[in-house]
């Protein structure tokens, strides 16, 4: 992985979004270079996942500029926004996978609703993409009730993949996995990433997940940037959001809401 140094990819620039008053996302830039891997990090409610739904237009920020290849994307028409939404790949934290279809549908969702391939053509894309995340062929006509948590995710990665798309999108790709999984996934972002040459820009809770996957990792905290810089200056920062981040210490300026009792 290694990030480029001609134009951004993506370009946020004082994205805010508020609720009832209170700014979820507050002010926040941030700049996503080609081929580059960028983690968000920060505790629950930091406005990670949030921040992620602004870039992808699902929920329209109050202020602030977000470009995609130097283009404007802030108030785009819908109708503009539902094509230029297809160069994206997405791995939601559940997978997001579709009960009544089976793995290779799930796969193919795009290529069969989106690029219109037969059911031919398409199973046999995604029989492709499952090989490419580890998962035999055999696979494709379980349903996603049939297969273990690592595997669903892997199923969820391909889905995010089967149209090559230079984008990726990564909402804790391994939430609920043990470490041995949680290699197998990490390496597996490692070596699309690589064979794309397409940026990703993950929600990782696991530091070693962390270090195994970003080039650089930004810090959120109440919504505001507290922190960003290399992946291989985080563990010798002496910032002190990132210090308890890392340390897991309960001293420090993160603080644990109050529990009604």
């Amino acid at each position: 992985m290694t990030a480029g140094t001609d134009i951004a990819k993506i370009r946020l620039s004082g994205v805010t979004r508020s609720f009832d008053g209170v700014r979820a996302v507050d002010a926040v830039d941030l700049t996503l270079h080609p081929r580059q891997s960028l983690v968000l990090i920060g505790g629950s409610g930091s406005g990670k996942s949030l921040l992620l739904k602004c870039i992808l237009g699902l929920v329209e920020p109050d202020a602030g500029s977000i470009k995609v290849d130097g283009g404007e994307t802030v108030g785009m028409p819908a109708g503009d926004r539902m094509t230029w939404m297809r160069r994206f790949g997405v791995l939601f934290q559940r997978q997001g996978l579709f009960d009544s279809l089976t793995v290779w549908e799930n796969v193919a969702f795009r290529l069969l609703h989106e690029q219109h391939l037969s059911r031919s053509a398409a199973r046999e894309m995604a029989v492709a993409k499952l090989e490419k995340v580890g998962l035999l062929p055999d696979t494709a006509d379980l349903s996603p009730a049939e297969l273990s948590g690592g595997m669903q995710k892997r199923v969820g990665l391909a889905r995010s993949i089967a149209t090559d798309p230079d984008i990726l999108f990564l909402d804790e790709p391994t939430a609920g996995l043990d470490p041995i999984m949680s290699n197998v996934i990490s390496d597996l972002i490692n070596d699309r990433v690589d064979d794309l040459g397409a940026s990703a820009i993950s929600i990782v809770s696991d530091l070693a997940v962390v270090r195994r996957i970003a080039d650089t990792v930004l810090m959120l905290h109440e919504g505001r940037v507290v922190w960003s810089g290399p992946v291989a200056e985080l563990d010798g920062s002496d910032n002190a959001y990132v210090r308890q981040f890392v340390t897991q210490s309960l001293d420090g300026p993160i603080r644990m809401p109050a529990l009604a009792g």
